[in-house]
């Protein structure tokens, strides 16, 4: 659908342009309201003593999921939608859906309690990768078709084309700095707390084999 094709009057007769309003709501409210639930997460992480437990596994998953959902939101936020970034948003959904139950099944095994609201966060992680393609491929219904058609007919089907209308740079500096207080700097403190406590357990189980 179109931008024009986008417009619609609303009972009060004013004109809404929904492609518009559609991509603000994804820049300025779903995008950012992600990191919400991804700290909450990295709270929980941290009250169930994750390092105890699951430990440097279950912290590297997480660093997997966040790069699994990164990578096509960094790819988005700089180029054109097209059947190519779309292939890399639909697979980067699938792998961190099967991520996400592999974490679990980690955490689980491991008998770190996952309490019933880290299960309510999860879901909000897991569900808003794929209403952020569901929005965007509605946006880009012209793009999808193409992609069904394998890119037929489309030079620019299959590479990365940088955007016609490029984000400003205070936005992105603005999300890029997001990313760092609330994925990287929380996320890379777990990780590395993990580590430290699994070298610390290491030492320790080799001086209690020592002394027998």
């Amino acid at each position: 659908m179109s931008t024009d094709q986008a417009k619609e009057i609303s009972a009060s007769g004013v004109t809404v342009d929904v492609g518009d309003a559609t991509t603000r709501y994804l820049l300025y409210g779903l995008l950012p309201s992600w990191f919400v639930p991804g700290v909450a997460d990295w709270v929980m992480h941290r009250r169930t003593r994750i390092e105890e437990t699951a430990g440097t596994k279950e912290s590297l998953i997480h660093s997997l999921m966040m790069a699994e959902v990164g990578i096509p939101i960094a790819l988005t936020l700089r180029y054109e939608v097209n059947p190519l970034l779309l292939s890399v948003q639909l697979g980067g959904a699938a792998v961190h859906e099967a991520t996400a139950l592999w974490d679990v099944r980690t955490a689980v095994k491991s008998e770190r309690e996952v309490k019933p609201i880290e299960q309510h966060i999860h879901s909000f992680l897991e569900s808003l990768p794929f209403g952020a393609l569901a929005a965007l491929m509605c946006l880009h219904a012209d793009q999808v078709k193409s992609l069904l058609r394998g890119g037929e007919g489309d030079p620019d089907a299959w590479r990365l084309v940088p955007r016609r209308r490029p984000l400003s740079r205070g936005y992105l500096a603005g999300i890029a700095a997001a990313i760092g207080t609330c994925v990287l700097l929380p996320y890379g403190e777990e990780l590395l707390r993990c580590v430290r406590t699994g070298r610390k357990n290491d030492k320790s189980n080799k001086r209690n084999r020592k002394g027998r």
